[in-house]
């Protein structure tokens, strides 16, 4: 079941998100060779406890997981597409890194992904960071009220296929509010006026995620949270938090 926000609930999510956006910039602004992420992570906690939030990732178990999740942000490096959990790597110069974060406050939830680069960049990792950030600005500018699921999914799809990307099978955004993970799924890729209308007080997060080799295959790494890229090309991830209004969307994890 989808719920709708009121006004009031949505503004409560965007003090969820404006908290997710702090913790992402601390993190990028953390992020150096020689950085590990468990550090990174301890970043993102400080920004939880200064704040008086809690976190949704933390002790967080799906179905598929053989285990909690054991961290506040998920850290994902080179060929890690998503739910990378944070180590003691100490991060290279080159390395990509998608970190993906959330917050709860007052009982309703943000959550947000960025990819960066930590040093000297590689002109394709950031070709692919950016096919990643433009997916998410085309589906969050097709998330309007009377369009459909299918027009989110469809103008995210055009920008990763067109680059030459491939996109991760059966993972794409979701609802969102009072919990991390709300009907209804978004996909990364569908067809044009198909689905769920858009309405006034839907909340989703939207979240590409793109491969650079072209395929869209992957696999779950030892620790059972990890999903690699099968042929070891390299990911990028970006995520908003997004509420449908008759005025616009409204980005509730922007800084």
């Amino acid at each position: 079941m989808v719920e709708l926000k009121t006004d009031t609930s949505i503004d409560a999510m965007r003090e969820a998100g404006r908290i997710v956006a702090q913790a992402l910039t601390a993190v990028r602004e953390a992020a150096d060779v020689g950085v590990s992420l468990l550090e990174l992570d301890e970043v993102a906690h400080d920004v939880l406890r200064t704040a008086g939030a809690t976190s949704p990732f933390l002790g967080y178990r799906p179905s598929f997981a053989p285990t909690p999740f054991p961290a506040v942000l998920c850290a994902s490096v080179n060929d890690a597409i998503v739910h990378g959990i944070p180590t003691g790597y100490r991060l290279r110069d080159g390395d990509l890194l998608s970190a993906d974060f959330g917050a709860e406050l007052g009982g309703w939830v943000g959550d947000s992904a960025i990819s960066f680069t930590v040093g000297e960049p590689r002109p394709e990792d950031v070709r692919l960071i950016e096919t990643a950030e433009r997916a998410l600005e085309a589906g969050i500018a097709a998330a309007v009220v009377g369009n459909r699921i299918g027009d989110i999914a469809h103008a995210i799809g055009v920008v990763c296929r067109d680059a030459g990307y491939g996109i991760p099978e059966d993972f794409g955004g979701h609802g969102i509010g009072r919990s991390m993970h709300e009907d209804p799924g978004v996909p990364n890729e569908g067809r044009a006026g198909r689905g769920m209308p858009l309405k006034h007080g839907m909340a989703l997060a939207i979240e590409p995620m793109v491969i650079s080799g072209g395929t869209d295959h992957y696999h779950p790494a030892p620790d059972g949270w990890t999903l690699r890229t099968n042929d070891g090309s390299r990911a990028a991830h970006a995520e908003h938090t997004v509420a449908i209004t008759h005025e616009g969307p409204r980005i509730l994890t922007a800084l």
